[in-house]
């Protein structure tokens, strides 16, 4: 087992690659992954939506996660393999916003900000991480945030290659959610290194 950090991370990333390749109106249901819970899905989405317009990050084109489907928009399909219905399910027990795109001046400063705003409505702020990606200026800040059984992750990536770009996230997990995934199925959605339990 490598942690709590590696399986949340490794729920966010999964999360990040199944939102980017399905467009509007990801996951089903409307509350907090099916939990009936007053703080569910919608308000953490809510919150992080405002967080973001609060702080001034830059607009993002990709879809959301988590806030309610908009009116006319596509139904996605139903999943048909086994991996699809557990990613199905994982998008369920998250709320999430995220940008992939140039970079933008002082958007490190606004996912700060934006964390701060999340503290303002009561998420605690918890581990703080700077790592460096590559030789060339490249690093990730993470921060984490609790708040009522969800657990979320602020992140900011800036990729200096040969192609210059930017990922700011703030994705939530709600933890009862996702601990009804049997250690088997956590395995086939997020490999062998996720936590088991």
């Amino acid at each position: 087992m490598r942690g709590r950090g590696k399986w949340w991370a490794t729920v966010a990333g999964t999360t990040a690659a199944v939102v980017l390749g399905t467009g509007c109106g990801a996951g089903t249901g409307s509350g907090g992954g099916g939990s009936g819970s007053a703080f569910g899905r919608e308000t953490v989405h809510a919150e992080i939506v405002a967080a973001v317009e609060k702080a001034g990050l830059p607009k993002s084109d990709l879809p959301g996660v988590g806030g309610p489907i908009p009116t006319g928009s596509t139904p996605r399909p139903t999943p048909s393999t086994e991996r699809e219905r557990l990613e199905e399910r994982a998008v369920a027990c998250t709320a999430a916003w995220q940008y992939v795109g140039p970079p933008v001046v002082g958007s490190r400063g606004d996912l700060e900000k934006a964390v701060t705003a999340l503290v303002g409505k009561d998420w605690v702020q918890g581990e703080r991480q700077v790592e460096k990606l590559d030789d060339k200026g490249g690093t990730m800040l993470r921060i984490t945030l609790r708040k009522r059984g969800w657990v979320m992750y602020a992140r900011h990536t800036g990729v200096q290659q040969s192609l210059t770009m930017e990922m700011i996230s703030l994705q939530a997990t709600e933890n009862a959610c996702m601990n009804r995934f049997t250690d088997q199925e956590k395995e086939s959605l997020f490999g062998k290194d996720a936590e088991q339990g």
